[in-house]
């Protein structure tokens, strides 16, 4: 567990100081070369003082905004220096552009917009959306194709479970007995077009729980509270599939980009889908906005020439823990303003775990569910500062980070970019048990009771029967 896997002799630059920044941070210090006096933070608040105080590591106090980002950071970076983005509200867009121009390496957790972007009533919701930033980006590395890497949307989702998705892919092929070694883009979509994956869900269940419950007017959640509220109210948007017959009725296109994705005029806090883990079993799920629901659906497309083949849909269908899901609907019920107090959980957790992965739906086999069960007992063993939330997401953001440093000059690369084999050999010693499952699921079964529903008995697989109608 105390493998080095990189020397870096520039200075690391961590801006936002949360429950993952705090969760990394020992992983980052035990597997590479780095002195202390080579990190600095830089937060928006200036009570995490005591974590950077016992490594030795200097923390300001100081949010970066728009006006003030380039004074404070730019003067820092230095070519093969690292800035490490684990914030909320602050532009990676920005933050990529600074990078590239100092000829430093990059990477985040999730494609972020200015403080206000996500709600920002003065532009359009596709604007708005993960698939309008995550394009904006894009289009900047396009016309910078060299220079130093940035990795984009690297922590657990975003981030692991495209690895998950591949893994998964090459376990569904052994057991309909194909044998084969993928190498590119379009290996990858014609192997999940034979294997006849229509719907990829990442499917989550996190039961961490603790004896000191949820208060009115209070968030409680296992990782960063600002970017589930953040993220929650963006428009719910999914990858969409070739076998799609049935349009939402809310639902819209974008007009611009890659075209893989759609969204639904309403909060993915607001947006329930079926789905299915196998420790949990059926459950209903968020469908929370996220990169990967983008990035997965445009990885796997196939085409010939101009001609559109084949696209599965994907999306997050998230089951935070009970006391999340509590603060959710207290949220609702006041009109999506948040609550006035917030805590996340980490030390008092007393029982449970998180259940993450890959729910791949279609092939003969039947659904196939790949991903970590980590629990708190064994996070705690693992890494001071963690739960088993955020020690999932300091494993992306480890594995993308020593996979940037050894491949320096990459330019910006998604998560499906990388070698899936090289992120979970990092990941895999501290992610619990690594699993792979077959079930029977499907969004049809036991359904049509106790009230009938219009459902699409031809093909279960279809949006149709896996959003949730109250």
């Amino acid at each position: 567990m105390e493998k080095k896997y990189a020397i870096f002799e520039g200075t690391l630059i961590i801006v936002g100081f949360g429950s993952v920044a705090h969760g990394v941070l020992p992983l980052l210090l035990r597997h590479l070369e780095i002195r202390p006096d080579q990190i600095r933070i830089f937060s928006a608040e200036d009570d995490h003082e005591e974590a950077a105080r016992r490594y030795g590591i200097q923390h300001e106090a100081c949010p970066l905004t728009e006006e003030n980002y380039l004074s404070i950071l730019e003067p820092l970076l230095k070519p093969g220096d690292f800035l490490l983005n684990l914030s909320v509200s602050v532009s990676s867009l920005a933050l990529v552009n600074l990078c590239r121009r100092c000829d430093a390496l990059y990477l985040d957790t999730s494609i972020e917009p200015w403080e206000g972007g996500y709600t920002d009533q003065s532009v359009s919701v596709s604007e708005r959306s993960n698939y309008a930033l995550r394009e904006h980006v894009l289009e900047s590395g396009r016309k910078h194709v060299e220079g130093p890497t940035a990795v984009l949307a690297h922590g657990a989702n975003p981030g692991l479970v495209s690895a998950f998705v591949k893994k998964a892919l090459l376990d569904i092929a052994s057991g309909n007995g194909i044998t084969t070694n993928p190498a590119s883009q379009r290996d990858w979509a014609d192997l999940a077009f034979r294997l006849g994956i229509k719907v990829i869900h990442i499917a989550e269940r996190d039961t961490q729980t603790t004896a000191l419950r949820k208060k009115p007017d209070e968030f409680i959640n296992t990782w960063s509270i600002d970017g589930l509220i953040s993220e929650g109210l963006q428009p719910a948007e999914l990858g969409w599939g070739t076998h799609e017959r049935h349009w939402p009725d809310n639902a819209s296109h974008h007009d611009f980009g890659c075209g893989a994705a759609i969204y639904l005029n309403q909060p993915g806090a607001a947006t329930r889908v079926r789905s299915w883990t196998p420790l949990e079993g059926p459950y209903h799920g968020f469908l929370i906005t996220h990169n990967e629901s983008i990035t997965l659906s445009d990885f796997l497309t196939l085409r010939d020439k101009d001609k559109l083949i084949y696209r599965p849909t994907v999306h997050y269908a998230y089951h935070p823990c009970d006391d999340t899901i509590l603060s959710l609907c207290e949220m609702a019920g006041n009109n999506w303003q948040p609550q006035l107090h917030k805590r996340i959980i980490r030390d008092e957790i007393d029982s449970g775990m998180d259940e993450l992965g890959v729910l791949l739906m279609g092939n003969r086999k039947g659904t196939y569910w790949y991903g970590s069960r980590l629990t708190i007992k064994e996070a705690r063993a693992l890494a001071p500062y963690n739960n088993a939330t955020s020690m999932q997401v300091a494993m992306g953001v480890l594995s993308g980070l020593i996979w940037a440093l050894r491949n320096p000059r990459a330019g910006i690369v998604e998560a499906e970019n990388i070698d899936h084999n090289f992120i979970l050999d990092i990941s895999r010693p501290y992610l619990g048990a690594m699993v792979g499952v077959y079930g029977d699921w499907s969004p049809l079964q036991d359904r049509n009771w106790p009230f009938k529903e219009d459902l699409d008995l031809d093909d279960p697989w279809q949006f149709k029967n896996i959003i949730v109608r109250y």
